[in-house]
């Protein structure tokens, strides 16, 4: 394993875990515990997990929200594999809005060349993917978020407020069990609110590590999604409000399950 593969795996495991001990790591990885403990190092200066006696947590916390960069690395192959499935639901001439985000990055990347499509997006990492393979590419305005490098404010409400689209590519922080799609940031929350209303149709992106996830503030509900591409079949009270809203769930199991 190459030490950037290993580090992203690293932070997979401290997120999934609630934290892993120094001994987990090298055991599960089959290096060395300084090998460890150097990748952690690291890792901590980039601010992707926290040390802790004898090993690591997770940065994110109640409250806190992640940065794009420390979502970037997280569940990469369950990404890749829901934007290629996502992707197929792009059509000639269609309008199609992509969220910011990390899984919706994944998407932009996948999204067939051979079609001609109007690509628009609240994020200027997007817009750069997307306008590799487009002419044209339209970004909504507005102030940047560092953090999860967003446009968001008023310029960017204005423009959602006169625009329409057939196709919206969404992203959420957490699907609750009552079906609601929340977020950490009111900003964001307001922005990713006009995207669902101004889209003929939304497919929601997003990975099962979401699921049964609440965020602070609510954005929309399954309700409002057409279609769920995720990496693991739904269950429990998440398979129950996706059957109530009549969303149509599509499952790509990426290739190391």
């Amino acid at each position: 394993m190459l030490p950037e593969q290993r580090k992203r795996t690293i932070v997979e495991l401290v997120s999934e875990r609630d934290g892993c001990s120094v001994e987990e790591l090298s055991a599960e990885l089959d290096v060395s515990k300084a090998t460890i403990r150097r990748d952690l190092d690291a890792l901590e200066e980039e601010r992707l997990v926290e040390r802790s006696h004898g090993g690591a947590v997770p940065v994110t916390a109640v409250g806190r929200e992640q940065t794009y960069v420390q979502k970037e690395v997280q569940n990469l192959e369950a990404k890749t594999a829901i934007g290629e499935r996502a992707a197929t639901e792009i059509h000639d001439g269609q309008v199609v809005f992509f969220d910011s985000g990390t899984t919706t990055m994944q998407v932009a990347k996948r999204a067939p060349t051979e079609t001609a499509f109007i690509p628009v997006t609240n994020s200027p990492l997007l817009a750069l993917e997307l306008g590799k393979n487009a002419d044209d590419v339209k970004l909504t305005g507005g102030t940047l978020r560092h953090r999860t490098r967003a446009l968001v404010g008023p310029s960017a409400e204005a423009f959602m407020d006169r625009t329409n689209f057939d196709l919206l590519f969404l992203g959420t922080n957490g699907i609750a069990g009552d079906g609601s799609l929340t977020t950490p940031n009111e900003d964001e929350a307001r922005i990713k609110e006009l995207m669902v209303e101004s889209a003929e149709r939304v497919v929601l992106v997003t990975d099962e590590t979401k699921f049964g996830e609440r965020s602070f503030v609510e954005f929309a509900s399954l309700a409002d999604v057409d279609v769920l591409v995720t990496d693991a079949e739904p269950a429990g009270e998440i398979e129950e409000a996706c059957a109530a809203a009549d969303v149509t769930v599509g499952v790509e199991v990426p290739d190391d399950r």
